[in-house]
């Protein structure tokens, strides 16, 4: 079910998605009295279609193949490769009729489109929730990896490369996006540069966690029937099984050794430190709830909403553009992290969350109008390309060269698309 619920989560989005970006080309091609001849959601590959209706010259409907969505604009060489229009001479209501300023605003407009949504979208998130944050200095504990790399638990990141991070939770994000070279901490009471090895950066974007919270494991309170109900609110477990326990990582990991087993530990009470023994479950888990991590919390009333949405849009371009560059550099590894509709679907919770659907929408619809500016054949990008190229120098492309650039284009992302499903199964099988 988990898997049903996630899939219909990503079916919701992505055409939510694909309908605004296509109707950002639709919209621009009806203002400048360009034919659309069909508006589809997903593609009727073989002219197979489940739902299709005519309304004027457009046709509307739903294919087959959930791979994506299309609006074919009369006179342009696209996806489809029709060149049938080639063969009778250019009608004013054609793509290839119009100015070049024009066309380039229809290609434009899907990106645009997507831009604004993902704006709004963060606008709404922020005016009825806010926005919870932790400072980016708060004590981290350390991975493995990170450690491996210099850093050590109880550090405090003041910043990479001179450049201070967002929040706490994006401190991983940008050491790999800024491919980090020098990383300031402070320990205890000194400031440390740390020098990171660059043939590093690829085992950042794979070791998820590598900066955990560092906080201590205080009781909040105890499950119903638990078997250590004695725990009251604010014990603090500062050793178990004869190790020092400082941040609650260090207790986990002793509880987890010890499963269906009774550990002692020592337990800080106000000022008292009474010693007693925890049951642990088969998991690992003793029936207690923890005290809750201490977030800073911003409100954005009436229209302050959407300078903040923007503001936090235009972070989500830039990290993702720097994704991109890394996804670039074969020596980072992080071509393998690109995924496809499995990958998507997992970033979706398992059960329904207004705020977090809302979230990935916007980051995806980011997403998607970033790689469309990308400037290769078949994508929004490329075209947008040739009708600079037209506007700045006055001379228009030939059709046989723009069916030639879009036939390497559609080679080229059926590539992507291909190492994106191969990512994903590899993942599935435990390769990656």
């Amino acid at each position: 079910m988990v898997v049903l619920f996630k899939a219909l989560q990503v079916i919701l989005a992505l055409s939510l998605l694909i309908i605004i970006h296509e109707a950002g080309h639709f919209f621009w091609a009806r203002i400048f009295g360009i034919k659309v001849e069909k508006f589809f959601l997903f593609f009727d590959v073989g002219g197979v279609k489940l739902f299709s209706f005519k309304k004027g010259d457009t046709e509307y409907g739903i294919g087959w193949l959930p791979l994506g969505g299309y609006c074919k604009i009369a006179g342009m060489i696209d996806e489809s490769m029709d060149k049938d229009f080639l063969s009778h001479d250019p009608q004013p209501w054609e793509f290839r009729s119009k100015a070049a300023w024009k066309r380039l605003l229809v290609m434009n407009g899907g990106v645009l489109n997507n831009f604004i949504l993902a704006i709004l979208v963060f606008s709404l998130i922020l005016g009825i929730w806010g926005k919870d944050f932790i400072p980016s200095d708060r004590p981290v504990y350390a991975s493995e990896l990170a450690q491996e790399m210099g850093f050590r638990t109880g550090d405090r990141i003041l910043g990479f490369d001179g450049h201070p991070s967002r929040d706490f939770f994006s401190l991983q994000a940008d050491l790999a996006r800024r491919q980090t070279r020098k990383a300031t901490v402070l320990r205890g009471t000194d400031t440390l540069d740390i020098y990171i090895d660059q043939g590093m950066i690829g085992r950042v974007l794979k070791d998820a966690g590598m900066f955990g919270l560092a906080v201590p494991f205080v009781v909040d309170t105890t499950m119903a029937e638990s078997p250590n109900a004695f725990l009251r609110k604010g014990d603090r477990v500062v050793m178990a099984d004869g190790l020092e326990t400082p941040y609650l990582q260090d207790v986990q990991k002793v509880l987890r050794a010890h499963p269906g087993e009774s550990v002692p530990v020592t337990v800080l009470r106000g000022s008292d430190s009474v010693s007693c023994a925890l049951q642990v479950d088969s998991l690992g888990m003793v029936g207690v709830y923890l005290a809750g991590i201490d977030y800073e919390h911003r409100t954005y009333k009436g229209l302050a909403c959407i300078p903040a949405g923007a503001a936090m849009a235009w972070e989500n371009v830039t990290g993702y553009l720097k994704d991109l560059r890394l996804v670039a550099t074969p020596s980072t590894g992080a071509y393998k992290s690109v995924g496809s509709f499995i990958a998507i679907g997992q970033i979706f919770p398992s059960v329904w969350d207004w705020n977090q659907f809302l979230v990935i929408l916007a980051m995806l619809s980011i997403m998607l109008a970033v790689l469309n500016l990308l400037p290769i054949p078949g994508l929004d990008g490329g075209h947008m390309v040739f009708c600079l190229f037209e506007i700045l120098t006055g001379r228009k492309p030939s059709d046989k060269f723009m069916i030639v650039m879009q036939t390497i284009g559609m080679v080229l992302l059926l590539g992507l698309m291909l190492l994106a499903f191969g990512n994903d199964f590899a993942r599935l099988f435990g390769l990656l």
